[in-house]
């Protein structure tokens, strides 16, 4: 039986275009995004020096996710990630559930990270504050991205690629030029502090990892992707804990005065004066561009597979014939995602996305086994091993579920509430289906 190896209907006409390396710059933009521009300065706010080593514990944690997701990854050729796994373990609803989760933490990252753009823009050009400018610029870069997405997956997978190198490599000079101020105690904790909002806290920290599985939803454009996704996984999760943890260390030494609102900005100024500033400005912006056009490759890709199964009208699974991409699914994502950026600050989209993917995660953590069950022999021995047999994906589990009772009513509410907004297309699609069975 190879039902996990099926690739049909509209998924057939999508061209596989994406390498390993292209796969692995999915995996980092997908993480590394508006978070590590935001993240050193609240994590010295609130945890001091422990704060980077606090990215080592949960980025272990993260680790046994991404390798459970690896494992799951080598089962499958089809586009959809986890709305085809949870959907072969625990059928289509469960599997609509749990893909519409995903896709709310996706569309809840983007609205996030570009109110974070804002920020550090508004250094540049102080008209960028202006609640009127920033409107007409949500507009333009979310439908930029957008048109781009809907222009084929090779020209986005082109930018994505661009936008990666110009990000990662300023970062990397800030750490180094940090070296020579770290200090022992500036790494090393001499006490543990007392968390005012250790709630909130982990939950930011996890989001500083979520998102590496935008890479798994591409696998009907990826080239041979049940080996190439669990590699860029795995390596990619190594790298996003190694550089998160190297800047907040950084920022923990170089900086005497917290600023949880720009630290990188800070920090660069102190390192190499104002130029250093306007480079990392420039850097936050090319990160967080990056890290929004990774959203958008990934997300309408969900939709796209759930309208597939049958879990969503027909319509989110259109491919464009010119351009060969789900193109109503990618139009349906900018207009959701402008909406949700004009209406909410990063930290509220931020929690609420942490919160809606680990409710996704420790679901598909939990179709492991079916999904074994149902696989032929052939298939079994092809995929990624874990060590210790279901250890590892019962550690990701209860992870999971740690950082969901972590979480407050106000992200609940942004997450119910487009809950809401994925049943009732779900049931409305159900609806439609029966109309269509009648009038046949």
């Amino acid at each position: 039986m190879r039902e996990t190896e099926d690739v049909h209907g509209n998924d057939a006409k999508l061209k596989r275009e994406i390498g390993l390396i292209a796969t692995g710059f999915l995996v980092l933009n997908g993480s590394i995004g508006a978070g590590i521009f935001g993240l050193p300065g609240k994590l010295m706010e609130q945890a001091g020096v422990i704060g980077p080593w606090l990215i080592i514990i949960f980025g272990t944690f993260i680790i046994t996710v991404a390798w459970t997701f690896a494992a799951i990854a080598s089962y499958f050729s089809s586009t959809g990630g986890p709305v085809a796994y949870a959907n072969r373990a625990f059928g289509p609803l469960v599997g609509f559930q749990t893909g519409w989760l995903l896709y709310v933490g996706r569309v809840t990252a983007i609205a996030a990270n570009v109110n974070v753009l804002f920020n550090y823009a508004a250094f540049l050009w102080e008209s960028a504050s202006s609640e009127t400018i920033r409107l007409i610029l949500f507009f333009l870069i979310i439908g930029t991205l957008t048109v781009i997405n809907v222009m084929g997956i090779k020209k986005a997978v082109k930018a994505i690629n661009i936008l990666t190198l110009l990000k990662t490599i300023p970062i990397l000079l800030l750490v180094l030029l940090a070296l020579p101020y770290i200090t022992p105690e500036g790494t090393f904790p001499k006490e543990l502090p007392s968390f005012d909002d250790m709630n909130g806290l982990v939950l930011l920290i996890l989001y500083a990892f979520v998102g590496f599985e935008g890479a798994l939803v591409t696998a009907g454009e990826t080239k041979n992707p049940k080996k190439t996704i669990p590699r860029a996984l795995i390596i990619g999760v190594l790298v996003i804990t190694a550089l998160y943890f190297l800047v907040s260390l950084a920022y923990a030494n170089v900086v005497d005065e917290i600023s949880s609102d720009i630290p990188l900005l800070q920090m660069a100024e102190i390192l190499m004066g104002s130029t250093g500033g306007f480079i990392i400005i420039i850097t936050a912006i090319f990160s967080i561009l990056g890290n929004a056009t990774s959203i958008v490759i990934a997300a309408p890709r969900m939709t796209f597979a759930m309208a597939e199964e049958g879990s969503l009208p027909k319509w989110f699974s259109e491919v464009n014939e010119k351009y060969n991409t789900p193109a109503n699914s990618i139009v349906f994502l900018g207009v959701l995602a402008f909406l949700l950026a004009i209406s909410g600050t990063f930290v509220k989209l931020a929690i609420a996305s942490t919160l809606a993917r680990m409710i996704a995660y420790a679901i598909c953590m939990l179709s492991l086994p079916n999904i074994r069950k149902k696989a032929d022999q052939e298939t079994r021995d092809n995929a990624t091993k874990l060590p210790g047999g279901y250890i590892i994906p019962g550690v990701a589990f209860f992870v999971c579920l740690f950082a969901i009772s972590q979480s407050t009513w106000v992200s609940w509410k942004y997450t119910l509430g487009l809950i809401l907004l994925g049943s009732f297309l779900y049931y409305l699609n159900k609806i439609i289906g029966k109309k269509e069975n009648r009038d046949d």
